[in-house]
């Protein structure tokens, strides 16, 4: 039997010890693509005096991906995007509410891969599952406009695709779409504390793009596949579209003067069964510290009402010391 376009899936497990393969635990609600083998292939030239290349073929080095495409971002699931890009998370209970905070400190030293967590992927269909193991998150895109759901698209890497067959009996799990329209933008000073002023109906789209700085590392160690994963550091941008507004107008100025701003936008979901001491509602938030990079207002509008974009380009300040973080509060006592 063919496989079937409806029946592909993806189930991932987190690993306890980077690169050994487990047992998927949790199904990723969204939409299902297949592993890339990207190993290399080699032809080597020859001159054995036939005008033909020969069949000779070799294979140096191995690799593998999963491009994971754009689909709703939930409290549930998101976390495990950041947990295998920016770092290991130890919910803490908020107060006594049913509610747990996961925090993704965005580094500003080196890590080991140990401080990320890396996992198992199993993809395919009814006809062939393949599977990848020590399995990191490249980069990723976070992207939300108004009157959508925040979006999430991922890059992961690993070491490589063989076949497998999946992890059965687990069910699918129970996820809450983050709505981009209930989330609220903050711009501050860095001498200010971030998520203090409010800048209200202003806000038509935000993409966060993170790039993690994990790669992989191939060396001389016995095996073709990449020994270990290494940290070069994070780099990210968050794109801010806004109405031509007063706001508008001052992040130009900003802009202008090279002056590093502080920018937090939390979007809030249902109520949590209890509240805890600080939160009320499963929340995301996205704190950032930067310098606008580019600001256009030259041309484009929304339905008739000018508009203007700014990039606003990820660098640590020395004066609110720090570079930003993820924030997620959700009923999770521990992911998946």
């Amino acid at each position: 039997m063919s496989g079937i376009k409806v029946l592909r899936k993806l189930q991932l497990g987190g690993e306890t010890t980077a690169g050994t393969a487990v047992a998927a635990d949790f199904i990723w609600r969204g939409i299902a693509t297949g592993l890339e083998d990207t190993r290399t292939k080699v032809r080597p030239d020859e001159n054995v005096g036939i005008t033909s290349m020969t069949t000779r073929q070799y294979t140096p080095m191995i690799d593998a991906e999963l491009n994971m495409a754009s689909t709703e971002a939930t409290f549930e699931q998101l976390p495990h995007i950041f947990e295998a890009s920016l770092d290991a998370a130890t919910p803490a209970q908020d107060g006594a509410g049913t509610g747990y905070i996961y925090s993704y400190p965005f580094p500003t030293t080196a890590r080991a891969i140990t401080d990320i967590k890396t996992y198992t992927i199993e993809a395919g269909d009814n006809q062939q599952a393949e599977e990848m193991a020590y399995a990191f998150v490249s980069d990723f895109t976070l992207s939300g406009n108004a009157g959508e759901a925040w979006k999430v698209d991922a890059s992961w890497k690993g070491r490589e695709a063989s076949t497998t067959t999946f992890t059965g009996a687990l069910s699918v799990p129970a996820v809450e779409e983050i709505l981009f329209s209930k989330t609220k933008l903050y711009v501050d000073a860095v001498s200010g504390t971030i998520g203090t002023t409010e800048v209200t109906c202003t806000l038509l789209s935000a993409t966060l793009n993170i790039t993690s700085g994990i790669q992989a590392r191939h060396t001389a160690s016995g095996e073709l596949y990449f020994c270990v994963a290494e940290d070069i550091g994070l780099r990210g941008t968050l794109d801010l579209t806004f109405l031509h507004n007063a706001t508008a107008v001052a992040q130009k100025a900003l802009w202008r003067a090279d002056t590093p701003a502080l920018v937090r936008l939390e979007a809030e979901g249902s109520a949590l069964g209890t509240p805890g001491t600080t939160y009320t509602y499963k929340t995301l938030q996205i704190n950032a510290a930067g310098v606008w990079n580019t600001f256009s207002d030259s041309d484009g509008d929304d339905n008739g009402t000018n508009i203007a974009t700014a990039t606003l380009d990820l660098g640590y300040d020395t004066t609110a010391a720090l570079l930003g973080s993820i924030l997620m509060v959700n009923e999770l006592t521990a992911l998946p």
